[in-house]
């Protein structure tokens, strides 16, 4: 149709960068031959043996947590800067590249959550599940009322040897994982008693009910925040665990990565 790029012009005009997520071989193809341009390829794997790429740990079927987890992640690798105008296309209705997006890379806004699930030692999804059911938790409680809770995952044995049971472990003979359903109902039970869940690199429940035991010498955590944040942090910086903790006190959902607060979410606003 003539007059198209009257209209549309102005979204792929002047952009510093064109930015592929999970293209095929065909779609790719046809942007390498372009002079003096800028490509980025996103995805779960690269597939195309991009030049420039940016790992995808998750699929992520939103499109917007597709776009900020990518541009990220992106950002951490200096593959572009803040303030670039960047036209991201991807595929919203389809399994092929459908959607194009003009998107401002905001530098200012790096949340942490590239580093949470590339640099973790856990599996990407169960640090995925643990976060969501976190956040699920900040947004309803249990039984109405706010709860806090704190989740260690990855690195269970060491975990294991720096604390000790405030008392039975219901998960001791048991083989169950995160992100069942049937699961996460009990954890949100257990939520409501004091201690830790220990979790697995690969998502399996070892422990609730634990003390952690760690030295807190040295740990920086925001002013206002207590034990269990300390706790949290400070764990991660004697193992190779990460650490989720909702707050009782103002509902806000953090992690903790080699004893540093990497990531902060409102749940009700995630």
């Amino acid at each position: 149709m003539d007059g198209l790029d009257d209209v549309f012009g102005d979204l792929y005009a002047n952009v510093d960068a064109v930015v592929l997520f999970s293209p095929s071989g065909s779609y790719y193809e046809r942007f390498t031959d372009i002079e003096d341009l800028d490509l980025i390829v996103i995805g779960t794997e690269n597939a195309v043996g991009a030049e420039t790429f940016v790992e995808l740990p998750l699929a992520f079927d939103d499109i917007r947590e597709r776009i900020k987890f990518g541009l990220e992640g992106a950002l951490e690798q200096d593959l572009i800067d803040g303030g670039d105008e960047l036209l991201c296309a991807t595929n919203t209705f389809s399994d092929s590249i459908d959607t194009l997006s003009r998107v401002r890379a905001d530098a200012e806004a790096h949340t942490g959550i590239y580093d949470l699930f590339v640099k973790s030692r856990a599996e990407p999804e169960v640090v995925k599940a643990v976060l969501e059911l976190a956040i699920e938790l900040g947004k309803k409680g249990q039984k109405g009322k706010p709860v806090g809770a704190l989740f260690v995952v990855g690195d269970a044995g060491k975990v294991m040897n720096k604390s000790r049971p405030l008392s039975y472990n219901p998960f001791e003979k048991s083989h169950v994982h995160v992100g069942d359903p049937i699961v996460n109902v009990m954890l949100k039970e257990f939520s409501r008693l004091d201690g830790a869940f220990v979790i697995s690199d690969a998502g399996k429940i070892v422990s609730a009910y634990r003390y952690l035991e760690p030295s807190a010498e040295g740990v920086d955590i925001p002013k206002g925040l207590g034990a269990r944040h300390m706790a949290g942090g400070a764990i991660t910086r004697d193992t190779n665990a990460i650490t989720i903790v909702l707050s009782e006190s103002d509902g806000l959902v953090r992690a903790f990565k080699a004893g540093e607060l990497i990531l902060e979410v409102d749940p009700e606003a995630y």
